[in-house]
Formats: C-alpha cells, sequence, structure tokens
C-alpha cells in the first residue's frame, strides 16, 4: 500500500443544521456536535478520523465563527498527539464550494501548492478506519497526479436520498443526482454505480488550477475576501476570520455543482469504509443495539408492549405504552414524537420553527458560550434564573446592561468580580448584587470551573441588552 505524502492535510468542514436531527441539533449546536452512545460526538471523530492518517501534522477546520470556540473545546480531548490546529471562519454559510477554495487558498500560502486536502464532512460517520486508511492511500497517489479524486462508496440498499456517480475502475463516467427508487434499484444492480459519499482528496494547486478554469467568479470572490480578512495566532493554533461585507459577494454553491461535475480531471477510489451521513433519527437510532423488541434507548425508559422505537432522553424518565415504529427524541425545551417512516420529514418542524422565529430552532436551554456555558432554569415575568459555568482560567466581557439588573451567587469554585469601580473575590456561597447601568465582569481565576447561579430582573431580559467594553474573544460592541 502506498505511504501518504508528509504534507496530507485533512480539512474538515463543521457547518449546517441538520434540520432532520432536530430537536438536539440546532443552529448554534448543530448535527457534528452530537454526541454518540460511545461519549465523542461526531466532529470528534471527524479530528480523530483524519489526525491519525500517516503523515498528518494539522488540521484545517472551516466552520462558522459562532461556533469556533466550541469547535476547539471538542478537539482538546480528542488531540491526543498535539497536531496545530487551524481554522477558517465564516460569517454565515456559503456551501461547500467558497469552503473548499477558502481552504486551497490558504494552504497553498502557508504550506505550498504541493500539499494534498483531504476535505472530510464533520457529521459523517466511518466504521472501518483501515479501509478508509487504505482508500485515502489510493486517493492521495492519484491526487499526487493531478487528480480531483472523490470517494465512491458501494451501495448495499437502493438509497434514493444520496447522490450517484457511474465508474469504471477509477474513472468518473457521470455524476447523478438523487435517483427515485426505481432508478436506486437499477444502480444497485448494475455494480457501477457508488454513492457520492462527499469525501475529496486533491492537491491545493490542482484544485485551485480547475477552479479558475470552471467556476472562476467564486475563486476570485473568495480570494478577494480572504485579502481583507484577519488572522491571529498562537500556540499551535491560527484562526483567519473571513471578512462578512466581502464574503456576502462569494456564490453559494457546492463544490459537486460548482467543480467535479464539470472538471476533466476527477478519479474516484471505490470503498467500503462502513460509511454514513447520519442523516435523519432513523439512522442516529439504528446506531443503538437494540432490546428483543427491536426498541433503542438512551436514557431512561420503561416500557410496555412496546416495539421498533426509538427513545433518546437526556433527562427525563421516559414512559411508553403500546407504541409501535415511533421515533421520541425528548430535550429539556422541546419533544418530538415522529413515525419512523416519516424520519426525514423531521426538517419541515425546524423549518416552521426557523420561519416563526422561535429561538428553538438555533438554541438549547444550555447555551455555549467561549468562556463556558448558561443555562436558563427559569423564567417568568420581569426574571430570569439562569446556572453559568465558567471555565478555568476564562473570563466573561467586561459589560453592562441598560435593562437589566443581576445578583451572582457562587455555588462552587471561585469567582473575581468586576463590580463598578470595586474588584472582589467571591468564594462559594457568596454573592454580588450588580445593578443595571453599572459595568461588570467576571473572572474565573482556578483550576475548577466556576459555577453561579444568576437571577436577573428587569423591563427587559434579552440576550442583545449588552454593551462590551473589553472582551478576550474580540466581541466587543460598536
Amino acid at each position: 500500500m502506498p505511504q501518504t505524502p508528509a504534507h496530507l492535510i485533512p480539512i474538515i468542514l463543521c457547518g449546517g443544521a441538520g434540520s432532520r436531527l432536530w430537536p438536539v441539533s440546532r443552529d448554534t449546536h448543530p448535527k457534528p456536535f452530537i454526541t454518540l452512545a460511545d461519549g465523542q460526538s461526531l466532529l470528534q471523530k471527524a479530528f480523530v478520523r483524519g489526525a491519525t492518517l500517516p503523515g498528518v501534522s494539522q488540521v484545517l477546520t472551516v466552520t462558522n465563527r459562532e461556533l469556533s470556540f466550541k469547535t476547539q473545546d471538542a478537539f482538546a480531548p480528542v488531540n491526543l498527539k498535539g497536531l496545530a490546529t487551524s481554522f477558517i471562519l465564516e460569517p454565515f454559510g456559503r456551501n461547500t464550494a467558497p469552503a473548499i477554495a477558502a481552504a486551497a487558498l490558504h494552504i497553498a500560502q502557508t504550506v505550498g501548492e504541493d500539499a494534498i486536502l483531504l476535505v472530510l464532512a464533520a457529521d459523517h460517520l466511518i466504521a472501518d478506519q483501515a479501509a478508509f486508511a487504505a482508500a485515502v492511500a489510493q486517493a492521495t497517489a492519484l491526487a499526487a497526479t493531478g487528480k480531483l479524486v472523490t470517494f465512491g462508496i458501494h451501495p448495499d440498499a437502493p438509497e434514493t436520498g444520496y447522490g450517484y456517480l457511474q465508474a469504471q475502475g477509477n474513472t468518473v463516467l457521470r455524476f447523478v443526482e438523487k435517483p427515485s427508487l426505481e432508478k436506486a434499484q437499477a444502480y444497485l444492480a448494475s455494480g457501477d454505480f457508488f454513492w457520492n459519499a462527499g469525501i475529496f482528496c486533491f492537491s491545493a494547486g490542482a484544485v485551485l488550477r480547475e477552479m479558475e478554469a470552471h467556476c472562476p467568479q467564486l475563486l476570485a470572490a473568495t480570494r478577494a475576501c480572504m485579502a481583507q480578512s484577519r488572522s491571529a495566532q498562537g500556540d499551535g493554533f491560527a484562526q483567519l476570520t473571513l471578512d462578512a461585507a466581502t464574503f456576502e459577494a462569494v456564490p453559494d454553491d457546492s463544490i459537486d455543482y460548482a467543480l467535479m461535475e464539470k472538471s476533466a480531471q476527477v478519479a474516484v477510489v471505490p470503498c467500503n469504509i462502513g460509511w454514513s451521513d447520519i442523516g435523519s433519527w432513523a439512522a442516529l437510532g439504528d446506531l443503538d443495539a437494540p432490546d428483543a423488541q427491536g426498541n433503542r434507548i438512551r436514557g431512561e425508559a420503561l416500557l410496555h408492549d412496546t416495539r421498533d422505537t426509538t427513545i433518546h432522553s437526556s433527562e427525563r424518565l421516559v414512559g411508553a405504552v403500546g407504541l409501535d415504529h415511533l421515533i421520541i427524541i425528548d430535550t429539556p425545551d422541546a419533544l418530538l414524537v415522529a413515525n419512523k417512516d416519516r424520519a426525514q420529514d423531521v426538517k419541515h418542524i425546524y423549518a416552521q420553527l426557523k420561519a416563526s422565529g422561535h429561538e428553538a430552532h438555533k438554541l438549547h436551554r444550555t447555551v455555549h458560550r467561549p468562556w463556558g456555558t448558561y443555562t436558563v432554569l427559569e423564567e417568568g415575568p420581569g426574571f430570569k434564573i439562569k446556572r453559568i459555568e465558567v471555565k478555568p482560567g476564562a473570563a466573561l466581557s467586561l459589560q453592562m446592561h441598560h435593562h437589566r439588573s443581576e445578583h451572582w451567587v457562587v455555588v462552587s469554585g471561585v469567582a473575581m468580580v468586576v463590580n463598578g469601580a470595586r474588584e472582589i473575590m467571591i468564594h462559594t456561597n457568596e454573592s454580588t448584587f450588580i445593578p443595571a447601568g453599572q459595568q461588570h465582569r467576571l473572572t474565573n481565576p482556578g483550576k475548577t470551573p466556576c459555577v453561579m447561579i444568576e437571577v436577573q430582573s428587569g423591563g427587559y431580559l434579552g440576550e442583545d441588552d449588552i454593551v462590551r467594553f473589553d472582551d478576550q474573544y474580540g466581541r466587543v460592541s460598536g
């Protein structure tokens, strides 16, 4: 088996809402962050998948800038080799072609055009790492000759939810859209059609040359955006934040439509790697072992006369009586009940929530911030109660609210608090009151998380009532 090159760089694309996996997947906690039964998220598995390949010394991730700190937190416990991590942060989604263009431009400039990019989706699952590594070795050998390589999955069912490609050996004959059931059955029987996995491998120089030939406007707009973008570096860490104004001009297009279906340099590596895009609760539920009646349970549930039902409950006991072929997903603020045969249609619930402006399409009760998390425990007219957890060494911004006052009670750890002109240390079971209009900040100087209860009161309690004066994460107002 050929060896992978020294400059093989996994590019993880971490975006998309994962609307078919609502209510666990939301805009600020999308599908890649869903945790599987073994405790790892899909994003963490994607990182490990790339990081453990021979010759890999760095991983580049393209994601939304609102997810950057959450992504870094996800990588920390699985980056066992201490690989350099870099990030390209998008202000909003523009599909896969701009993301790959930005990654290729960045790698060409920082590493060189001969560097091989292995593009991985953050929300796929690959069960056979050894087979995947062998397929990557084949792909990098083809990529070194200037080919744009895609991975074709041997189909084991007439799946109508995937795009297909027809191939002979490593030669792609044509790409085809998601087929009807009859066409999918014919593709399966033919033996020369493969699922288009959305995994790609090419040198930075080759993909940029082909983009120049087939989608020059998209490439030029991405290059212009990157010239206006901000970069930052730290110890084993680099970050490029794309400029929002110029990124608006970049066309929204997938890499398949913009390039792969047009280029004459495309090749394929057919493979069996245990691939799944985990596109619905039916697919995700199938990862859990069934009981004797075919039920798949995550969390605490009591069942009576119930069959072929998937139940996920993170916090509450679920009782199920006389059910068959259902999906029940319970989260602290939303409950999904669906027929398994309609699992793909969960996206319509998400779409309705988004269209109506309901925050359940975007936020969980627990919201991640660069400094830690907050959880809304209870709220009503004129008050809101939160549990706030601040990571060791982290700090909230120096800020002020126009419309609300806050009472902070430390229940675990220690907090250094700026409250107006005073700086005070607050220990467990101590508190401070912050009136509306007063500047304040909390820093955790300890080595363990600081947990506090925040009681807000006032005429308006929206998260947008905040003026930031100083912030170590670059979120200063104005």
